[in-house]
């Protein structure tokens, strides 16, 4: 596909750069040097200077090294945002060691999955996670944050950060061909997978987005909310490597609560807060009750759902600062398109594929190329496209041909380059012939006044094949029957899209990331059917 969207660029946005040969340790290096005064991060009580971090770092780095990392070793990270999994973050890196990524929520079946995938070298988490973690063969050593009783092969994070021991052997880094980080992906639709990020994809990707941003973000100068987890894909690239990259303070929230983050945003006044949707709905539900000051806030980005348009244009209002929305992927380190935040931004659209980063829109059916307008699945070319799924040849052959990756997202572009998401591949239903996407309809229903939340699946139906299911939480105070909301439904959109079935509940399944269960709620939808028929 032309790349239509470089007319659209906001002014000095070029249309492709150049990745460094960097590894993700050097961002921390070289800001160390250039702005070693300049405070990084705030944790608590702790404060740290990049220079005291790059300090800490490298003793810890030392101490991992004395233990028996190497290069291409895999190191389980699973901490909460904070100063340790900074440190953690940044010591592997300079080892050439591989962080995987694990969720400090995960239980004994979600973790076993990792490390049978990954079989990582060490784990490097908090203490209260000791028990379930010795429940099953993971990891040779492990590092724990907080008070414990040590076992062989075990030993205190803060034990390790004491030494002053610095012998860190020099480590050779290929950041094209050499990963730096395993990122699984969400398991929303089936099993996790490991998406295998080089140093390459992920300091490309942070310069893609600085391009992109035509020095929107100050160096130094900014302050960033470290609200969303730093293990999730999103947050670890957004905050933590732009976070460095761009010599900012970085606010570690270990645990997000609207109160917090409220008491937080008013004592530090952060600048720029990347965040997912149900963060900044908390936020306008608790300025309906107190009053809050957020006018600090200048940039945001949302991301690892859709933001309805309704709650961006609230915050918005709200903080006097600008939400640009965009997309990206476990898989695609992560961003691949963002709205500007100067410039044209259209409500709904995930924005303009970032510099150097090549997009078509490919028919499902047949493969072929589509045009402006017509609806396909999304394929994207970049320097942020991962080198594969760890362990998994097959399905990163099926994923990634010719450099191209199939993200399994179905979209379509308009005149300007500007690409929307219709629905997931995998999601999309088939109802009495009709081609159906969830997010469409989701879209639609968002705008009545009644509703705060939202999900629409297709479930099995013996007549129609699969037919619409909307799941549906109100907003506190209202009353709304299914019969009144399908009349208003009939009026907005074809009857076919029209759900058929309609549940009103307490909440959305979802997981710890914001991220929608589709899965369970039609695995429950099938479980009530079968008990019915019974």
């Amino acid at each position: 596909m032309e790349r239509i969207w470089l007319e659209h660029y906001p002014e000095n946005v070029p249309a492709d750069i150049e990745v460094p040969n960097l590894s993700v340790y050097d961002f921390l290096e070289r800001t160390a040097e250039d702005y070693g005064e300049v405070l990084a991060v705030i944790d608590g009580e702790m404060t740290y200077t990049y220079e005291e971090l790059r300090e800490e770092v490298q003793r810890f780095a030392s101490s991992l090294s004395n233990i028996g990392l190497q290069k291409g070793d895999r190191v389980a990270l699973m901490l909460p945002n904070s100063v340790e999994y900074i440190m953690s973050y940044f010591a592997v890196q300079r080892l050439g060691g591989i962080i995987v990524q694990v969720n400090p929520m995960y239980q004994e079946g979600e973790l076993e999955h990792i490390f049978q995938q990954t079989h990582p070298l060490m784990l490097i988490g908090e203490a209260k996670q000791k028990e379930k973690i010795q429940t099953m063969k993971g990891p040779t050593f492990s590092i724990f944050h907080g008070p414990t009783t040590l076992g062989e092969n075990e030993f205190h994070l803060h034990d390790l950060l004491d030494q002053e021991d610095r012998n860190i052997p020099k480590t050779m880094i290929d950041s094209k061909e050499d990963p730096a980080l395993i990122q699984f992906t969400g398991g929303t639709t089936g099993t996790p997978k490991g998406a295998v990020l080089s140093h390459y994809n992920l300091v490309g990707n942070v310069y893609q987005t600085f391009a992109f941003t035509s020095n929107t973000l100050q160096r130094p100068g900014e302050v960033f909310l470290g609200a969303a987890p730093f293990y999730h894909v999103m947050a670890m690239s957004s905050v933590l490597n732009q976070g460095v990259f761009a010599a900012a303070t970085i606010i570690c929230m270990r645990k997000w609560t609207v109160e917090e983050a409220v008491d937080i945003i008013e004592r530090y006044r952060p600048t720029y807060f990347p965040a997912v949707p149900t963060m900044y709905i908390g936020l306008l539900r608790y300025a309906e009750n107190y009053p809050i000051s957020l006018d600090s806030i200048k940039m945001m980005t949302s991301g690892s759902a859709p933001l309805p348009v309704e709650v961006m244009r609230k915050v918005e209002q709200m903080t006097g600062g600008i939400i640009s929305e965009g997309y990206g992927l476990s898989e695609t380190s992560p961003t691949t398109h963002r709205n500007p935040f100067r410039g044209k931004r259209k409500t709904g659209s995930i924005g303009l594929p970032l510099p150097s980063t090549q997009c078509k829109i490919v028919d499902i059916e047949s493969g072929e190329q589509l045009s402006v307008g017509q609806t396909g699945e999304l394929w994207i070319k970049g320097p942020q496209v991962m080198l594969g799924y760890w362990g998994l040849p097959e399905e990163t052959e099926e994923q990634i041909q010719d450099g191209w990756f199939a993200t399994g997202d179905i979209a379509e572009v308009d005149s300007e380059g500007y690409f929307y998401i219709v629905g997931r591949k995998k999601e999309m239903v088939i109802g009495s012939g009709f081609n159906i996407y969830p997010s469409e309809v989701e879209g639609i229903i968002y705008e009545h006044s009644s509703i705060h939340e939202l999900v629409v699946y297709g479930v099995p139906d013996p007549y129609r094949g699969e037919t619409l299911k909307a799941s549906i939480v109100l907003k506190e105070g209202e009353t709304l029957s299914a019969e009144e909301l399908t009349a208003w439904c009939k009026n907005r959109m074809a009857s076919y899209k029209v759900p058929k079935i309609i549940d009103f509940r307490d909440s959305i399944p979802k997981t710890s990331v914001g991220k929608i269960l589709r899965r369970e709620l039609v695995q429950e939808t099938i479980d009530q059917m079968k008990k019915e028929r019974s």
